[in-house]
């Protein structure tokens, strides 16, 4: 009682069908279908992978391999979090993984210091999956506000129209989630530790500080990344 079942090869099969249904979609309507197969199929060997891998990382111990995959994850994040720019250059990079390394980075070590009190600080088993938590979400809220803060210059707007549309539009997805939170959807990880026999108050708990800290760490990254933006915005119209 209380233990998640095995998932096994049969039931990983029948997971991917609504996703495939999507793809169908994509395939019929034109949209191209090839970037979601290769999205889906990236997933589960990077997902596999990551399996064995933080097994090791857990039973390592290490500081010094979790810093590793710390920036590992800050390095790849920033990249892909420019993915629908279209002028991608080193500038935009930089000022994107020193926005995310910034935000994420010090709500890590709030909630592992503050609120968890971890120890070791550098314990893996909790320390890597909420970096991953919070650099994931930090990088699609940027990716998210850099897209529309270009595509509103391009448009014509000003710099403060352009910062202000942006911000907005980004944190919709989060703010959503904090109104609908406990009466539309169950996050992941309070799902997870109910299915694993935890209280849902103590479930519930851990639930909020994670919604609070995915909300801080991504605004925090957008908001630095939009403020430094107008330096280029000045340069162009200079």
């Amino acid at each position: 009682q209380g233990s998640l079942p095995i998932v096994e090869l049969f039931d990983l099969l029948i997971a991917f069908i609504p996703a495939l249904i999507v793809v169908v979609l994509l395939y019929r309507w034109s949209l191209g279908s090839g970037t979601a197969l290769y999205a889906l199929a990236r997933m589960m060997v990077q997902l596999a992978a990551i399996g064995y891998l933080l097994t090791y990382i857990f039973l390592s111990d290490s500081p010094v391999i979790v810093l590793v995959v710390l920036m590992v994850m800050l390095v790849v994040g920033s990249w892909i979090a420019m993915r629908p720019l279209q002028n991608r250059n080193r500038r935009v990079y930089a000022r994107a993984l020193v926005a995310i390394t910034i935000g994420g980075v010090s709500t890590l070590v709030l909630v592992a210091a503050g609120v968890l009190r971890l120890e070791p600080f550098y314990e893996p088993r909790f320390l890597v999956p909420l970096a991953g938590m919070i650099f994931a979400n930090s990088m699609n809220t940027l990716s998210l506000a850099m897209e529309r803060f270009e595509s509103e210059l391009g448009n014509g707007a000003n710099y403060l129209e352009a910062r202000q549309r942006a911000f907005h539009a980004a944190l919709i997805p989060l703010i959503n989630s904090l109104l609908a939170v406990g009466l539309v959807s169950f996050p992941g990880m309070m799902t997870g530790q109910i299915l694993s026999g935890v209280s849902p108050v103590v479930a519930a708990r851990y639930q909020i500080v994670v919604m609070c800290m995915l909300f801080g760490a991504a605004g925090i990254s957008t908001g630095l990344y939009l403020a430094w933006a107008r330096r280029d915005h000045v340069k162009q119209a200079a």
